[in-house]
């Protein structure tokens, strides 16, 4: 006859169970890469990143979608304030970047992972966060959209970006006059 099973015996069996379906610790960029992919791909339209509690961001001037002239586009984020803290989460980015298709659709092209210099140093003292094997980019207080000091990674990981896919802006995303 067999023994029942104590609750901590089943648990420990449970986890060993789901041991395979769990990130290891230090997975890799590839790894995060799937991971943050399966974790937005629900969101490759406006509607359902608003029902998540993202909104449009614009900057100082009220533009919408980014560009810089020899650069190209970043697109037109959608920024949920709620998730800006001292963490970076990878199947949680603080913003999503929808580009203009050919039918003038808006659709899901880069995830955009961001922490305010100050958040970052309250546990961080020195050095910049990294997410899929790349340091994160530094905007000087005084920028665009009128925020503190803050690091941000780009991840193209829904449109091609031929410079990179962690470049920040792409030259195969343009924003339309007057948006």
């Amino acid at each position: 006859m067999r023994a029942p099973r104590t609750l901590a015996a089943a648990a420990f069996g449970l986890v060993a169970l789901l041991a395979p379906l769990a990130a290891p610790a230090n997975a890799g960029p590839a790894h995060q890469v799937k991971v943050a992919k399966a974790a937005t791909e629900g969101f490759t339209h406006t509607h359902a990143a608003k029902k998540a509690g993202y909104a449009l961001l614009k900057d100082l001037d009220g533009i919408a979608c980014i560009d810089m002239k020899g650069m190209g586009g970043m697109g037109i984020h959608y920024a949920n304030t709620s998730l800006v803290d001292d963490k970076i989460q990878l199947r949680h980015p603080e913003a999503l970047v929808y580009r203009f298709a050919n039918n003038g659709h808006l659709r899901l092209a880069a995830l955009e992972y961001l922490v305010t210099v100050a958040d970052w140093r309250t546990n961080h003292p020195t050095g910049r966060p990294e997410l899929f094997g790349h340091r994160f980019n530094l905007t000087p207080a005084g920028n665009r959209f009128g925020l503190p000091a803050y690091f941000s990674l780009h991840a193209w990981l829904w449109y091609d970006n031929p410079d990179g896919t962690y470049k920040m802006w792409n030259p195969r995303v343009y924003c339309p006059a007057g948006v």
